[in-house]
């Protein structure tokens, strides 16, 4: 870790060590993976505005979200299948958000199930799919309940999985099936097999007890079980439920994040689902500023492309209260266990540091529209 620089570094050691269809799950996005690279080309053209002869000798990095702290605007995205990326792999990332005093969002479709997390590192966020079996998703909400989990981040942009050709031509199930391939890749890659193989998890965890039958994968099952019904009527019965945080995740335009505030959401994920649910929507960076100017004083997190302490900056100034990381803590995950997405969270406070430093900033939550670079007309 001493030698890596940026997040590409940890990118290549990642692709480096685990099996290709488990890095392109991370790496790809839905289609043609055009909102996916929006994402990161809409956060590029973003230029920052320099600033001099400020006096920046003391910068505060602290902040809150719904009233709950953070050491730094950013929190670990829900990210499915992580425990294929490391053995135990959510409690990896978990203990690395943990010692850095951010917030490690839980995925329903987590390798490591819900208790197992909440044994090794205590309480974290939870994020729910609702199901169409209303009865199983009252039970995972029961369990975050138990958990001590202090938020549940509600994801609404799945009502049906997007067709994700990386997976398909990977031959990507859960469980893993052994076909040559596969065989051959894990061979290649004996460290990563002998290490998930002593883990013992091989499915989501939060799903042990259901049984699917015929040829239908588990995978294939799950994804067949979320709800397209579910509707912003229903969310009240969520919110009726759950006492603790409530935020939703998911939103791209203003009457959208109108609704999740109307049902009771203490915040506001603007996301496209990292490029792998829509092709074709905008970036996530992109609609940010006019559903923060519409909803003045809503708490805005920003999900989708960010990879550095700049991008988040960038997020900030266009009014997100913080930002999530999926793909970056993966790579991290998968290069170096917790110490690697330590890596990740350190190279993104470091930029940031600097960051603010070079363009007057001091406070994370008084980052203003004038940090962005406006060309002259």
């Amino acid at each position: 870790m001493r030698t890596v620089a940026n997040l590409s570094d940890l990118e290549r050691i990642a692709r480096r060590k685990i099996p290709k269809w488990v890095f392109e799950y991370a790496h790809g996005g839905s289609y043609d993976e055009r909102t996916m690279n929006a994402n990161r080309d809409d956060l590029l053209a973003i230029k920052l505005e320099q600033r001099v002869l400020v006096d920046v000798s003391s910068r505060q990095f602290e902040t809150s979200i719904a009233g709950m702290p953070m050491a730094l605007p950013l929190a670990i995205a829900p990210t499915g299948l992580a425990g294929f990326f490391h053995p135990d792999g959510e409690i990896h990332s978990a203990r690395a958000a943990k010692a850095a005093g951010i917030p490690y969002c839980l995925s329903t479709v987590s390798i490591c199930s819900i208790e197992d997390v909440a044994e090794a590192t205590g309480p974290f966020w939870f994020q729910i799919y609702v199901m169409r079996d209303q009865g199983f998703t009252r039970s995972l909400i029961e369990r975050a309940k138990a958990a001590g989990c202090p938020a549940l981040v509600l994801t609404v942009d799945l009502p049906l999985q997007a067709q994700r050709h990386r997976d398909i031509r990977n031959g990507l199930v859960v469980p893993p099936r052994l076909t040559p391939r596969n065989l051959m890749e894990m061979a290649l890659k004996y460290r990563w097999s002998i290490g998930v193989a002593k883990a013992g998890r091989f499915s989501f965890g939060n799903f042990r007890d259901v049984k699917t039958s015929g040829m239908t994968t588990f995978a294939q099952w799950v994804a067949d079980s979320f709800d397209p019904s579910f509707t912003w009527d229903d969310v009240g019965w969520i919110r009726e439920m759950w006492q603790g945080k409530l935020i939703v995740k998911g939103v791209l335009n203003v009457n959208d994040a109108r609704m999740a505030l109307k049902v009771g959401a203490d915040a506001v994920v603007v996301s496209n689902h990292g490029g792998r649910q829509l092709d074709g929507a905008p970036s996530s960076i992109s609609v940010l500023p006019a559903i923060a100017d519409a909803l003045d004083g809503t708490e805005l997190i920003l999900d989708g492309g960010i990879r550095n302490g700049q991008d988040v900056l960038k997020a900030l100034a266009l009014g997100a209260r913080a930002c999530l990381i999926g793909r970056a803590q993966l790579y991290g995950l998968a290069a170096a266990g917790e110490v690697g997405v330590s890596k990740v969270i350190d190279l993104i406070r470091k930029e940031l540091d600097t960051s603010m430093a070079l363009t007057g900033c001091i406070d994370v939550r008084k980052v203003f529209r004038s940090v962005i670079h406006a060309p002259s007309k």
